[in-house]
């Protein structure tokens, strides 16, 4: 490291962020870390709203060097992103929206992590105001993870902190040919590229802050761009990953995050054309990435709504997608002395649906909810085996010892 080359390049896109730009920039100027240990680099995309001229009052009094681009709007918030990573000099890069928060020792903590473990990717832990934040991976910190064995793949958004040597190693860009989940396929490229991630689960470092007007990106659009974006995903975990477990483990995130949504409660009120659409869009995603893999991690109401869109069956799919937006409760049926728990949603041992029951099987960690549900099938007969061979294996011990 070079005396002058700050630690971290904090990267702002702003479009229209006014009022909410004020704090943001105000959590930037609080951070515990030293301020010639990082540097801002700030993008206008076209702004209207006096967000251009706040970021230069910032730059001019800040204690860290600012430096403001001003541009034409772009669209979305790939193309700020880029001119900002083509301009940082940090070791690390750290994307802020314009209109969300740091934590005061955000930086600093994460710095420090990525420094102790050699990782490549940080995830601080993320609170939402005012709008839903991600929630399953912030159980404990971890110095070091992975993608495959974590719930990293259900954080996405490119609020991390990332090794700028691994992006420019890669040449990894934000794609602005996508206008919604472009930050899904950055971070998703640098989890399976990364030597490592770290996860902060101690400490909140980033408030995702919903705004008054619901101008959230992640909002925007039709839904062919959802469709967009779910391939623009798969095809990337595919070209990583081959085919088994692990890219089974992977897909789990587009099928439940992107494409499911479609087939959700929104569906009921879309005409006749868009949900012939949908399942046109959906096909040749089902048929490349959709396996029994996949479909065992799922619950069984979102398992059976996936295979009835990769069946191309539409008209048994309305009374299931009813069903769940009514958010009735399926009979429980169990089987196999209580080690088989199957739930009856719509179509279950219907011979003109002609579904297999394995659709309607819960998995052990749904079921275990149920009175009577005893844990059994291949799993249970290995812990079984296991323990029988350590019961010998102990009593052979205590022989020899005598």
């Amino acid at each position: 490291m070079t005396a002058t080359q700050p630690d971290v390049t904090v990267i702002i896109g702003a479009y229209e962020a006014m009022p909410y730009l004020i704090e943001c920039l105000a959590s930037v100027e609080a951070q515990t870390i030293d301020p010639t240990r990082i540097e801002v680099i700030a993008v206008d995309d076209g702004s209207t709203d006096g967000t251009g001229a706040f970021l230069e009052e910032f730059a001019a009094r800040a204690p860290m060097p600012v430096a403001v681009i001003r541009q034409e709007n772009s669209g979305g918030p790939s193309g700020p992103r880029n001119v900002g990573l083509s301009k940082a000099a940090g070791r690390y890069v750290f994307f802020l929206d314009a209109d969300d928060r740091l934590g005061p020792e955000a930086l600093e903590r994460m710095v420090a992590m990525a420094e102790r473990n050699g990782t490549d990717v940080v995830l601080g832990r993320i609170e939402g105001v005012n709008r839903t934040a991600p929630k399953s991976m912030w159980g404990k910190t971890v110095d070091r993870t992975d993608v495959f064995s974590s719930n990293i793949k259900f954080t996405l958004s490119a609020q991390k902190l990332f090794r700028r040597e691994l992006l420019d190693r890669h040449g990894m860009r934000f794609d602005e040919s996508l206008w919604t989940g472009e930050d899904a396929l950055f971070t998703m490229e640098a989890y399976l590229r990364a030597d490592g991630v770290s996860v902060i689960a101690d400490y909140t470092c980033y408030y995702l802050v919903g705004r008054d007007d619901g101008k959230h990106v992640t909002k925007s659009g039709g839904y062919a761009l959802r469709f967009d974006s779910a391939r623009a995903l798969m095809n990337l975990i595919a070209e990583h990953v081959p085919a088994g477990e692990r890219r089974d483990t992977l897909m789990v995130r587009p099928f439940l995050i992107t494409l499911l949504p479609q087939f959700g409660p929104k569906y009921l009120k879309d005409g006749e054309e868009v949900r012939r659409r949908k399942f046109e869009l959906a096909e040749p995603l089902t048929d490349a990435y959709w396996t029994r893999g996949v479909a065992r991690r799922l619950k069984v109401h979102e398992r059976l709504r996936l295979q009835l869109v990769a069946l191309q069956r539409p008209e048994l799919l309305l009374p299931v997608v009813e069903f769940v937006k009514a958010k009735k409760q399926p009979a429980a049926l169990l089987e196999k002395k209580g080690r088989r728990l199957y739930l009856a949603y719509p179509h279950f041992r219907d011979a003109a649906a002609g579904l297999p029951d394995e659709v309607y099987l819960a998995a052990p960690r749904e079921a275990r909810a149920f009175p009577g549900y005893r844990e059994g099938g291949a799993d249970s007969f290995l812990r079984r085996a296991v323990r029988k061979m350590r019961r010998v294996l102990a009593s052979r011990e205590v022989r020899a010892a005598a």
